[in-house]
């Protein structure tokens, strides 16, 4: 293709206008099993932390501990990067295939580790795979879904990262049982499963379509008209004739693609959105990390829970943290994104920022603890997976992978890498007031995220991709 060609379709308004049915319940559960897969990640890292500092494992530091979890998070800023932007310019299936399998490899090679530099090595490269995944899986699902539950549906994908927690606090009461497997060999099963799980789900992926929105701005209409016409075909069959499409538009194929192009939108067309982004991104970021990857060590250092039931207080936390989603989720469909994304942003920083003052009080047991933490991700749980929806709707189809991957990225730089790392130190410190401390900033991060929503928010509540491309900031309405 020389240059932009006017394309004019009623395919965006041929896919908000489809039923709910069995093919879209394929697609989120092909697509959405990344987040079950990066949940199991980080809950196996927590949880075997105590496991991998034993000197009969890998004989691990807390510092070194934090510091892998920190290369995890590198390697995914750079995958998402690197990913993000092929997966605009190739396609989202061919991406999302190829960074399953990168997940694949690396986690299966963290198994075999040997010392700390190859765990690390391993860990950022499955850390890529993931990163990578986040930027082809978010645009695949948006320009899949119907407009009118592309809210409701996002937030419970996302929060289907806590399925993957559970599992893998499931897998660790087994397999870091001293009387089931021995240490040295319990936490290599544990990457192992992740693997086998990955496997799985890859074979699943092979059927799920190319997004007909990424085809038509690549000039091949006739593919994305043969796709949706078989969508159609499968869903009429089911539920009964259609209803006639909404409207028509005219795209330009092949724009936005240059970074020229791209930087006048995030700094000078949309500024306002790419500020929301960051906001919401670098604080859910903090908190999440903070929390997840030091989780284990908080339990055993300060509450003395062996490493082989640490798995038992993450099994309620990650059921917590899934119901928030599930329950909450209609309302950003309904209420509207802007004052849900600020309540749940709101309600988990004030939430935080009292349990670790019990915390530094001493007034905690590993029990209530745990409680506690549930009702504080009940509400970041949807908060978080409300930034990944914010970033990943409100910029155009050309550019969504790319947009995607440079806020994840940022908001990981920013608020992701520091935490693990900032909170091992606090940990083996051996302070609980140095550890709250830790706590009142994520806490801090979050209210002012709060703050951002309420201000900028946008209201793309059921509303379709390519409208809210064209809608004004809500400031400027």
């Amino acid at each position: 293709m020389d240059g932009p060609t006017l394309v004019d379709t009623d395919i965006p308004a041929r896919l908000d206008r489809l039923p709910w049915s069995a093919w879209h319940w394929r697609v989120v559960i092909a697509l959405g099993v990344t987040w079950v897969l990066d949940g199991l990640e980080v809950t196996l890292v927590g949880a075997v932390a105590g496991a991998l500092v034993r000197p009969d494992t890998l004989a691990l530091t807390e510092q070194q501990v934090g510091q892998s979890a920190t290369a995890y998070l590198a390697g995914a800023i750079l995958g998402a990067l690197v990913f993000g932007r092929w997966t605009d310019l190739v396609g989202r299936k061919r991406l999302f295939l190829v960074t399953l399998s990168v997940y694949l490899v690396a986690t299966l090679l963290t198994a075999l580790s040997t010392g700390f530099v190859s765990f690390a090595l391993f860990r950022a490269i499955t850390g890529a795979g993931i990163g990578g995944e986040y930027a082809a899986i978010n645009s695949a699902i948006d320009e899949l879904l119907p407009a009118r539950v592309r809210g409701r549906a996002d937030l419970a994908i996302n929060g289907t990262y806590w399925l993957g927690t559970a599992l893998g606090a499931l897998s660790t009461i087994v397999l870091l049982d001293p009387h089931v497997l021995p240490p040295w060999l319990g936490w290599r099963v544990c990457f192992g499963l992740g693997a086998i799980l990955g496997i799985s789900i890859l074979l699943v992926r092979r059927n799920v379509p190319e997004s007909p929105r990424w085809l038509l701005l690549h000039g091949r209409r006739d593919e994305a008209e043969r796709l949706v016409g078989e969508i159609e075909q499968e869903v009429s069959a089911r539920h009964g004739p259609l209803a006639a499409p909404a409207s028509r538009l005219t795209l330009h194929a092949g724009a936005g693609l240059d970074y020229a192009t791209i930087g006048r939108v995030l700094f000078r067309r949309h500024r306002r959105r790419a500020i929301l982004g960051l906001s919401l991104m670098i604080a859910q970021a903090f908190a999440y990390n903070a929390v997840f990857f030091t989780y284990g060590l908080v339990l055993g250092k300060f509450y003395g829970v062996p490493a082989d039931r640490i798995g038992l207080y993450l099994l309620p936390f990650a059921l917590g943290n899934l119901a928030g989603p599930l329950l909450l989720g209609h309302l950003f469909d309904s209420v509207g994104r802007r004052w849900m994304i600020a309540l749940t942003y709101a309600a988990s920083g004030l939430l935080l920022l009292g349990t670790g003052w019990a915390f530094a009080a001493g007034l905690l047991t590993a029990e209530t603890q745990t409680v506690l933490w549930c009702l504080v991700f009940f509400f970041a749980s949807p908060a978080a997976s409300a930034a990944y929806l914010t970033v990943s709707e409100l910029f155009p189809v050309a550019m969504r992978g790319l947009a995607i991957a440079l806020f994840y990225a940022v908001g990981t730089a920013a608020g992701g890498l520091l935490a693990p790392a900032l909170f091992g130190a606090l940990i083996a410190s051996g302070s609980r007031v140095q550890v709250s401390l830790g706590d009142a900033l994520g806490a801090g991060l979050m209210l002012a995220a709060a703050a951002v929503a309420a201000f900028l928010g946008v209201p793309a509540e059921r509303r379709s991709l390519e409208e809210l491309d064209t809608l004004p900031d809500l400031i400027d309405t």
